[in-house]
């Protein structure tokens, strides 16, 4: 079954209020996590010490509106406290989620004809491919979760060369280092979570390319630019709200790549960027649909 979660990044003092909001929103499950790297030593009986750092993960389904769902947390618990709800970030669950335990069954993983995608610490299967070497850190993107592989699959398949690609909702970076080891001249990458600037300027200098190739920006700082490919693998819900914004971005004739969508909300997103996009038929693995199209 797909899901969603949502990270904050809370005190210890803040766990049980912002726990009791993610529940009664509809979270089936709720864990908490050291945020930092802080040790715990032989806590006193009776006691469950918690980090300083600590990061709290709601579990939700993946057909929940989060757009919806996210305001009326914030909302509730800026009543209650009289503060803003903490740090946090609205992500797809990948397959192999815990922290770092999927590495050493994280092996290289061909997408179409050229492109792999091989951990940073392994050698590549195909020293003659395009061999995309990948840390994600903490951010979203390994090429496990079926939104990533179809758009993975999608740029294998295109003439790049010489192309200006948004990658919209860059976590990682995987799909915009990809289009760069593809031939794409410039990617500019968004994305509002900083691990994921972050872990995007990681595997840019750890796949050799200048970092000028691959600009990065938080929502709202990019810059004004007409693409000739744009890639957002987010949410269905934040793909309709996006799509005036994707749509100013794309140039006459770009191509349009859309993932993160579930079988039941294809066609509402498909709908929604007709309004611009001459849309394709969607393609499907598993529960997840890639849709694409062209604009007029």
């Amino acid at each position: 079954m797909p899901w969603i979660q949502v990270k904050i990044d809370i005190h210890p003092a803040q766990i049980d209020s912002i726990e009791e909001l993610l529940l009664t929103s509809g979270a089936c499950a709720v864990t908490m996590e050291d945020g930092k790297d802080q040790p715990i030593y032989e806590p006193e009986r009776g006691t469950t010490p918690l980090w300083k750092h600590t990061q709290l993960t709601g579990l939700f389904d993946a057909a929940a509106d989060m757009q919806s769902i996210i305001p009326k947390i914030e909302a509730r618990y800026q009543a209650l406290s009289g503060s803003p709800l903490p740090a946090h970030r609205v992500e797809i669950l990948e397959d192999k989620d815990w922290e770092r335990a999927w590495m050493d069954n994280f092996h290289p993983m061909q997408f179409g004809t050229r492109l792999w995608i091989c951990p940073s610490w392994r050698e590549p299967e195909d020293p003659n491919g395009i061999n995309l070497m990948l840390d994600p850190g903490l951010a979203f993107g390994t090429g496990t979760h079926p939104t990533t592989a179809l758009c993975l699959a999608w740029l294998d398949a295109q003439d790049l060369k010489d192309k200006v690609v948004v990658d919209y909702g860059c976590g990682s970076g995987i799909l915009g280092i990809a289009a760069l080891l593809l031939g794409a001249k410039r990617v500019i990458g968004v994305d509002n979570d900083p691990q994921a600037l972050e872990a995007s300027r990681e595997n840019t200098r750890r796949n050799n390319i200048e970092e000028d190739r691959f600009e990065i920006y938080l929502p709202g700082e990019a810059p004004d630019i007409e693409a000739d490919v744009m890639i957002a693998n987010i949410l269905a819900q934040p793909l309709i709200s996006l799509s005036p914004t994707l749509a100013n971005m794309t140039k006459k004739d770009g191509l349009l790549v859309l993932s993160g969508i579930l079988e039941q909300q294809a066609s509402d997103v498909s709908e929604c960027y007709s309004e611009w996009f001459e849309m394709n038929p969607p393609e499907q693995k598993e529960e997840w649909i890639r849709l694409s199209g062209s604009k007029r």
